[in-house]
């Protein structure tokens, strides 16, 4: 079981995830850098971080340009061009 959120808010502490990680009863925390990580967490074993400045940087970018963000909610043509990448036969 991989537990995903957009925001680890852990405000009980990572003491239930431990006890829960030992047991066996989850894979990896999933969390993205957009509210504070306490430097404990990231030392997890079963933690990961998930680097959201660039598509905060994107967004911000695009809405200074007074442009839409449909294109980056809409991940079909990043996923084409990931796609014909690797059909290429490029490193993804």
């Amino acid at each position: 079981i991989f537990i995903c959120a957009t925001f680890g808010i852990l405000t009980g502490g990572t003491t239930p995830f431990d006890s829960a990680y030992k047991r066996g009863l989850f894979t990896k925390l999933i969390t993205t850098n957009l509210v504070y990580q306490p430097e404990e967490l990231l030392k997890k074993p079963y933690y990961i971080s998930c680097d959201m400045s660039k598509y905060i940087a994107l967004i911000i970018d695009t809405l200074n340009h007074d442009c839409s963000l449909s294109g980056l909610l809409n991940p079909v043509d990043r996923i084409n061009r990931v796609l014909e990448r690797y059909a290429r036969g490029e490193k993804i």
